[in-house]
């Protein structure tokens, strides 16, 4: 069973920054599209940042310039480096691995780590 374990979240100032990790079981980092998400109080769940396993990445428009992630295979590792931080920005973060395999759709989900925005 792959399990994901994010770290990294807390409380920080607006501007200031944090580094998500989302440490996986098992090597899956290198052959899985890499996701993060996050929930706020009140909203639905939506998709943050997003790398494929071909180097590509895509981002919440909300995001754009101010999160990168990355991915370290040979640490079964995935990173969303959060600059520019918006009181906006809180919420609880999720690391999500999936992908489509002899036509079946695997996805994981990790617990949530969370990240609060505030003066």
């Amino acid at each position: 069973q792959v399990q994901l374990v994010e770290s990294g979240g807390g409380l920080v100032q607006p501007g200031g920054s944090l580094r998500l990790s989302c440490a996986a079981s098992g090597s899956i980092v290198s052959d899985y599209t890499m996701a993060w998400y996050r929930q706020a109080p009140g909203k639905s769940r939506e998709l943050v940042a997003v790398a494929t396993t071909g180097g590509s990445t895509n981002y919440a428009d909300s995001v754009k310039g101010r999160f990168t992630i990355s991915r370290d295979n040979a640490k079964n590792t995935a990173y969303l480096q959060m600059n520019s931080l918006k009181f906006e920005d809180t919420a609880v973060y999720y690391c999500n691995a999936a992908r489509l395999w002899l036509g079946l759709p695997y996805n994981y989900w990790g617990q949530g780590t969370q990240v609060t925005v505030s003066s």
